[in-house]
């Protein structure tokens, strides 16, 4: 096991590893509540009821999704980066395709299911990896650093520590809220403990703000240790029915703007992850991703295996940023919030313990660690610090790591060719240049 893993190669051991990958879990433990609430339309009451999905369904079929996608990129791609339902895309298939467009939630797990196996096509011809590899080191820096920025903003977000401010849009929350003094607590303590070089720092932060929080009623006390798991029966393979018994509903435009925009945010998205939290973890050799391609099969399977199981497209997940700053390096960390994934099935009452308040000091201190990489960019060239800079600042501004890499890479073939470098722009960013205008314009 040792020896698959390279834990004599990557400087790591068994515990590294498992208190990595139940880190990575915790801190995105809660999409299996977020996600089940989200795709079921809990909070839109008075629809028809064929245009709600039955929420224990889409729980079950979340942790499902989450466990197989972690563990065939542990295995598979040995990448300690974990997979679940994406939030925003779950958002969009929601909110977007079955609200807006009023697409039955059936075509659009056909959608998911498309995107997936296009992208299973594009990762085994190596067309994926060729396009990482063709973004520019300084653009990659950038996406790390705006990622860390992103998913900070999240954490600060989540405990109420930023909130809406209808005069300037963003503004602190209220001090004196119990719940924002508790993630300020965690906040202080993880701080403490990773000043101090204290392996697992974040993972022990998490442990003692939720125990903080149960001793001042802030955390819930589990209702008990084992519940039922819910039946997946709604759901399962239900993304076959509308090919074989509605193929004219899978020929709109509606449908094909649907599979575009999962292959579009997924495919980007993934992209930063890689990049940022391979950068982060010391695994980027001559500025690449060693073994990209099996790191995006792994994701294209996740999607596809999620479409039928029953949910929205499942992607890497940023939040493992918090298991490599805890210490993990190999592919057994994503194996170990895997299996986590799966025991989760059944111990569903403990989950209730996992709050924002919780969860958001990891996040915050995960984004200060990434935002280092702004350091590795050349900010004296404008040419590089101006879609750099749009591609860090967007990020959060638009709540998207997508958009963020779409505005940097328009701007990237822009500036370089004005500065006379246009023989160092790679030919697939033209490429990209044309299909993020497109995006922008049409989708």
């Amino acid at each position: 096991m040792k020896k698959y893993f390279r834990f004599e190669e990557l400087g790591t051991n068994y515990r590294r590893e498992i208190i990595g990958g139940l880190t990575t879990f915790l801190a995105m433990a809660y999409i299996l509540i977020v996600n089940p609430i989200t795709l079921s339309l809990e909070t839109v009451p008075g629809l028809p009821d064929f245009m709600y999905m039955d929420k224990g369904a889409v729980f079950t079929a979340t942790a499902l999704a989450a466990a197989i996608g972690s563990l065939v990129m542990g295995i598979l791609a040995k990448y300690p980066i974990a997979l679940a339902p994406g939030m925003g895309l779950n958002a969009f298939f929601a909110y977007t395709v079955i609200l807006t467009m009023e697409i039955p939630w059936q075509v659009a797990l056909t959608g998911v299911l498309f995107s997936g196996i296009i992208f299973i096509i594009l990762s085994l011809t190596g067309i994926r990896e060729v396009i990482i590899n063709s973004i520019p080191s300084e653009l990659k820096y950038a996406v790390g650093a705006g990622i860390g920025l992103f998913i900070t903003f999240i954490g600060l977000q989540n405990a109420q520590i930023i909130v809406n401010n209808d005069a300037v849009l963003l503004g602190l929350g209220d001090f004196t809220d119990p719940n924002v003094l508790l993630t300020i607590f965690g906040l202080v303590i993880t701080v403490i403990m990773m000043v101090k070089g204290i392996k697992g720092g974040i993972f022990y932060g998490l442990a003692i703000t939720a125990i903080v929080g149960m001793v001042f009623s802030l955390v819930p006390m589990p209702s008990g240790i084992i519940g039922e798991v819910p039946s997946v029966s709604s759901t399962f393979g239900v993304a076959f029915e509308p090919i074989f018994n509605d193929p004219a509903s899978l020929l709109t435009v509606q449908f094909l703007i649907v599979v575009l925009t999962f292959l579009f945010v997924d495919f980007f998205d993934t992209a930063g992850t890689l990049i940022s939290v391979a950068n982060q973890a010391g695994l980027m050799k001559d500025e690449k991703l060693p073994r990209a391609s099996k790191a995006l099969l792994s994701d294209a399977i996740a999607t596809t295996a999620g479409a039928i199981v029953g949910t929205s497209t499942t992607t890497s997940y940023v939040e493992s940023s918090a298991g490599v700053a805890a210490g993990a390096r190999s592919g057994f960390a994503a194996v170990v919030t895997g299996v986590l994934f799966l025991l989760s099935l059944f111990f569903y009452p403990l989950l209730s313990v996992i709050t924002a308040s919780v969860t958001a000091p990891a996040l915050i201190i995960v984004g200060v660690l990434m935002v280092s990489s702004i350091g590795k960019i050349d900010w004296s060239k404008f040419e590089v610090a101006v879609p750099a800079f749009f591609v860090i600042l967007m990020m959060p501004l638009t709540y998207s790591i997508a958009t963020g890499i779409a505005i940097g890479f328009i701007f990237y073939p822009i500036t370089m060719l004005v500065a006379g470098r246009a023989k160092e722009i790679h030919p697939i960013m033209y490429g990209l240049f044309f299909i993020f205008l497109a995006y922008f314009i049409f989708l």
